[in-house]
């Protein structure tokens, strides 16, 4: 059902090289008076019957499209391309091929289409990147998506989150006759109350707002009382003629109401409204100034783009402005959402490198990027459209035919932080660059390892509320770790100060951090290995310096056990400092067990004692 608002009413006809005759005539009919399941059962008989060819091929394939119903379309898609077909046909070939998860032969379509339109936004998309797909497939994800329980067996999409009352768009109503273009009812307008418990409310009809007709979605000023959605033109008594196929023409427009107590009233069409074309997926910015829609206006870039309009304090509007090809493309983008900053806005998209069908991309309107792919899994190889975000509940909702049918699913944010490093000389402030730095999670482990840039700068992205920390290194300096603090982010920054390494080296002994062991293992830890490589790079700056590496354990054990445990630490010391590359004439060692305690605590000691008693130590012996 969302074709229709994202279609709008507006069917590229075929240019392949077989037209319509006398055997199409009853089927094209059907076709343009957009009754879709009867002309796809009109076209089938014709195949059936022997009648088939490109045209007939194609215009069931299209058929099916403006259903979406991937896997039919599909089918006779590869009959259509059997003789030679305009360029759109691929393009939509390969959008049904990518629902399918089929991108290779997705691809080859993609380069029939690009061949035959050079020109088209879509087709340089894909010749400067023709393998996207891993790339996209492989991108972390943003969020973790559910399926609402308001969704029902019937079309549901265009959810939107105003205060706590979930509002969205459904062809549920079964008291109500069914549409041509799809065999289902028409559109309405409900809402959902969310509980403090994070459950919806059933769902009930805004019966002031809704009429005989097509009605939704919806968008509400900040204020709760104005309202702008789509409804058909027929509302408001405005429609083309058509006399050759005995029709008439609606087009999709936007309407005004304003709320008295819990009722909407004062139902007005916009002025910028048209019965030549379509206006449809209103979303008013929270300031109220800007309105964002979509439509197959003149100068649209593609058959369906996303447009802007001034609200005027009087409650006029300005002169419509095209979004631009920052966001539009010669296919079609719909269902804008503006989001609470007034500049972040989402849309859906079908002429963009995407996963398959619409996906859902986001674009910062106030530094002219590019438009994103939201990545799975908001976006997959189906139909995903119509995002909304609530900033006050951290919430986002859309809807997705991944089910077989339009659904609505939550989504909510995976929070994430920046850690900004700045790798500086701590005596002199000097910024230090090619300075290794790397980001440890909670256990230990090494998440990622960068050089820092010529500012002494490195940027990690990791998970909110975990502990991290860092570990700076560089020659000549003593490299040290940072702890990064729990924080909901979205930004920290880690001044990484490092010390000369020669405040590491007396008279007697090296100075380092302790050399913890593991209990009962004598195995280098990544801790460890980071406070050794100091030794290593003092060593290589003073080629003289012969070192002892004493060893030791906590106290459980026996005597002799911990003696030979020790023993094996010392061994483990002395050979990875020989990896590294120092001769093995300038380090020995030996294991001392638990005969020098650093902590005497006996049979009460804590693990945190315990592990300060596994240790090895570095004594300078010339």
């Amino acid at each position: 059902m969302k074709n229709l608002y994202i279609a709008l009413s507006f069917v590229a006809m075929s240019s392949s090289l077989y037209a319509q005759n006398a055997n199409t005539k009853a089927a094209d009919k059907l076709f343009n008076r957009y009754e879709y399941v009867s002309a796809a059962k009109a076209y089938q008989s014709l195949v059936d019957g022997g009648k088939a060819d490109g045209y007939v091929y194609k215009q069931l394939a299209d058929t099916y499209y403006n259903m979406f119903n991937a896997k039919e379309a599909t089918t006779w898609y590869a009959k259509a391309v059997e003789t030679p077909q305009d360029a759109e046909t691929y393009f939509r070939y390969a959008q049904m091929l990518k629902t399918n998860a089929k991108y290779e032969e997705a691809n080859k379509q993609m380069a029939k289409f690009a061949a035959l339109a050079p020109n088209d936004l879509r087709a340089k998309a894909f010749k400067e990147n023709p393998n996207y797909i891993p790339k996209l497939i492989g991108k972390d994800p943003s969020f973790t998506v559910k399926s609402l329980a308001v969704s029902s067996d019937k079309s549901d999409f265009g959810p939107v989150l105003y205060n706590n009352t979930l509002y969205f768009t459904s062809a549920r109503n079964g008291s109500r006759k069914n549409y041509g273009w799809n065999d289902e009812p028409y559109l309405d307008l409900y809402q959902s109350t969310l509980a403090d418990s994070g459950t919806f409310s059933e769902a009930t009809t805004v019966a002031s707002l809704n009429s005989k007709f097509h009605d939704g979605p919806i968008t509400i000023s900040a204020d709760g009382n104005t309202a702008y959605f789509s409804s058909d033109s027929f509302r408001g008594s405005s429609f083309l003629k058509d006399k050759l196929n005995k029709l008439k023409l609606g087009k999709n427009n936007i309407y005004k109401a304003t709320k008295t107590g819990d009722t909407w009233g004062n139902i007005k069409p916009i002025s910028i409204n048209s019965k030549e074309y379509s206006l449809s997926n209103p979303s008013l910015s929270r300031d109220g100034k800007t309105l964002y829609f979509s439509s197959n206006m003149p100068n649209s870039i593609g058959g369906v783009d996303i447009w802007k309009v001034a609200v005027n304090a009087d409650g006029t509007f300005g002169t419509p402005e095209n979004l631009g090809n920052k966001v539009n493309t010669e296919g079609n983008e719909s269902f804008p959402f503006i989001a609470d900053d007034n500049k972040t806005l989402y849309f859906a998209s079908s002429g963009r490198p995407g996963l398959g069908g619409y996906d859902v991309y986001m674009v910062d309107l106030s530094n002219g990027s590019e438009a994103v792919n939201m990545g799975k899994p908001i976006n997959t190889e189906k139909d995903d459209f119509s995002f909304s975000f609530s900033k006050e509940k951290n919430m986002g909702f859309f809807a997705s035919n991944r089910n077989g049918n339009d659904d609505i699913f939550g989504a909510t944010p995976i929070c994430k932080l920046e850690v900004l490093t700045i790798v500086k000389n701590a005596k002199t402030g000097e910024i230090l660059t090619d300075a290794k730095v790397s980001i440890v999670d909670d256990k230990k482990n090494v998440i990622a390892s960068e050089m820092s840039n010529g500012q002494g700068e490195v940027k990690y992205t990791v998970e909110c509320d975990k502990e991290y920390s860092i570990q700076a290194s560089k020659d000549g300096f003593d490299g040290n770790s940072f702890a990064v603090a729990k924080s909901k982010g979205p930004k920290t920054t880690v001044d990484a100060l490092l010390q000369p390494i020669d405040v590491i080296v007396t008279p007697v002994e090296i100075i380092l951090k302790p050399i913890y062991f593991e209990y009962n293992k004598s195995n280098i830890t990544q801790a460890g290995a980071f406070e050794l490589d100091k030794l290593v790079q003092v060593m290589n700056n003073n080629k003289d310096l012969v070192i002892f590496a004493k060893s030791h354990t906590d106290s459980r054990g026996t005597d002799a056990y911990n003696m030979a445990l020790s023993d094996r630490r010392a061994k483990s010391t002395v050979q990875y400092l020989i990896s590294k590359g120092i001769d093995a004439a300038r380090i020995s060692g030996k294991g001392f067990g638990e005969s020098e305690l650093k902590v005497a605590c006996g049979d009460k000691c804590t693990e945190e004692e315990h592990a300060q008693n596994r240790r090895s130590e570095f004594l300078i012996v010339k």
